[in-house]
């Protein structure tokens, strides 16, 4: 029995740019999304600062080795599906069509904070720099208005366009985080220690919480899938960008957050950490270093914070185009322009932008949440909008990748493809439990990611936004199965541009 395909787009749409992107240009885009001196400078001091705990670079390790084992599985089925909608089309094909449907919103609430948590560092970070080195005031809000702009241009255009700037940038952001990384192992004040690498430092109380911290540096890396349509080679590409960015940003990270211990001195990083907060690492080198290369950082700084925006909205479009071809969104979702860039999505990533950005506007200025917190009114941006909504999106990729570990189990119980039980079973069993405790130990100290003293009932609004748009997609993909099997056969079969409408699903497939 087949299934005819309708409500398709029409298939003179050109669809997205074909082998477009190689494994150097996917991986910096992943690499991008984690923003590499945002973390340093963020991430690091944060989770110094929150957990107390030593342990911190030995936990991007720990991290780093779960994604791998994770990869493993993650990877092997990507040889087999290419879909730009990837966690979608993974979990309808491995846990069934309604499932892959609840998963496809989580990923678009959980890309969207991501992306839009991120305006808020960033138009803070902006308004502040300029005001302290120009002595010009601006509205923070006013930044991240303009450079919504920005993103959605570069969201329109070719993919290498967008994937040359970001590589541009991933690679200054490199060079300084290197050169603070040479300052602090040259100062070690209490001697180049190792310290903050002695595994009792990590494995104790605190584990938990310096993962859920350090987990959020890495969100992105599974990103690689999303642009297997526009790789040069799918099966070969992909696998190679996951791996390259795991490894990578994991001991890129491990050796900076050790780097950085050194500089300021092990006994006294927490209580440093505590005291300035990410300010710390330009404190340092402002320190030790001219004047100028701080400000080369602070403007670097900037840059790595634009680079992640525009991965994650580039991510976020193609979650929208692939959704839009199967037809469990509006078809114009699918749109995309003469150079292969999915406009219709992009547009649709930058317009939740500005609206979101516009509520919390208002909520700051016009309804008086800037001036409830009192002394720290200006830092509204990044106490709400940064740290709420980054938290959330993280939570909410973890979540998903728990998911995808059980799919590929499950798209594998059938027929193993010639691979071994490691790849097909025991990689995925292992990382996909370990990643659901940490989803668990995310959950239970969300109030301590969001600053809060003790959980209150707001504290988990968030978390309860992201589970329902997981329980609605469920409901919808049902919905489908019964109103539209047509579609439903669709989900999670993303076809070849231009093939849409011709190819057939074939066997109908009842998950």
């Amino acid at each position: 029995m087949t299934a005819p395909t309708t409500d398709a787009p029409a298939t003179h749409d050109p669809g997205l740019s074909r082998r477009t992107l190689g494994v150097p240009s996917i991986t910096l885009m992943i690499i991008a999304a984690s923003a590499p001196l945002t973390v340093v400078a963020g991430g690091v001091t944060t989770s110094f600062a929150v957990t107390g705990s030593l342990g911190v670079p030995l936990g991007f390790v720990v991290i780093a080795v779960i994604l791998t084992v994770f990869a493993v599985g993650y990877t092997a089925m990507g040889r087999y599906i290419t879909n730009a909608g990837a966690f979608y089309a993974y979990i309808s094909q491995g846990l069934g069509r309604p499932i892959g449907v609840g998963a496809s919103l989580i990923a678009l609430v959980s890309y969207n904070a991501m992306q839009i948590g991120v305006y808020g560092l960033f138009g803070f970070q902006l308004s502040m720099f300029l005001e302290a080195k120009f002595g010009f005031s601006s509205p923070w809000w006013l930044w991240i208005l303009l450079c919504i702009v920005v993103v959605g241009v570069l969201g329109v255009n070719r993919i290498d366009f967008s994937a040359k700037v970001l590589g541009v940038l991933v690679a200054l952001e490199f060079l300084v985080v290197i050169v603070f990384d040479v300052v602090s192992l040259a100062v070690a004040p209490e001697g180049v220690s190792t310290t903050t690498l002695n595994p009792a430092e990590l494995f104790g109380p605190s584990l938990g919480i310096v993962l859920v911290f350090g987990v959020a540096a890495f969100m992105g890396f599974e990103g690689a899938a999303i642009y297997g349509e526009e790789a040069k080679d799918p099966k070969r590409t992909v696998p190679r960008a996951t791996y390259a960015a795991v490894a990578i940003i994991g001991l890129f990270y491990a050796f900076s957050a050790w780097a950085f211990s050194v500089g300021i001195g092990p006994s006294n990083i927490v209580a440093k950490s505590q005291e300035s907060g990410p300010d710390l690492m330009f404190v340092f080198m402002n320190s030790h270093v001219s004047v100028i290369f701080v400000d080369i950082m602070n403007i670097l700084f900037l840059t790595s914070l634009f680079a992640s925006l525009q991965s994650f909205h580039n991510a976020v479009a193609r979650y929208f185009f692939s959704l839009g071809r199967e037809g469990v969104l509006p078809t114009w979702f699918a749109g995309t322009s003469k150079h292969g860039a999915p406009w219709a999505g992009s547009v649709a990533q930058t317009v939740i932008a500005l609206v979101v950005t516009v509520g919390f506007i208002f909520s700051g200025e016009v309804f008086g949440g800037a001036a409830a917190l009192g002394e720290q009114s200006f830092l509204y941006p990044v106490l709400t909008m940064f740290t709420w909504l980054t938290n959330t999106g993280a939570m909410g990729l973890v979540l998903l990748m728990a998911v995808i570990a059980a799919a590929v189990i499950g798209f594998f119980r059938r027929d193993r493809r010639g691979l071994g039980v490691w790849t097909t079973m025991v990689a995925p069993l292992v990382s996909g439990l370990l990643l659901a405790w940490v989803f668990v130990m995310i959950i239970a100290n969300f109030h301590v990611q969001l600053g809060q003293q003790e959980p209150t009932f707001g504290t988990y609004v968030l978390p309860i936004i992201v589970v329902l748009a997981g329980i609605v997609g469920i409901v919808w993909g049902r919905a489908l199965k019964r109103r539209k099997p047509e579609i439903y056969q669709q989900i999670g079969h993303g076809t070849e541009p231009g093939a849409y409408g011709t190819e057939l699903i074939g066997v109908v497939d009842e998950r």
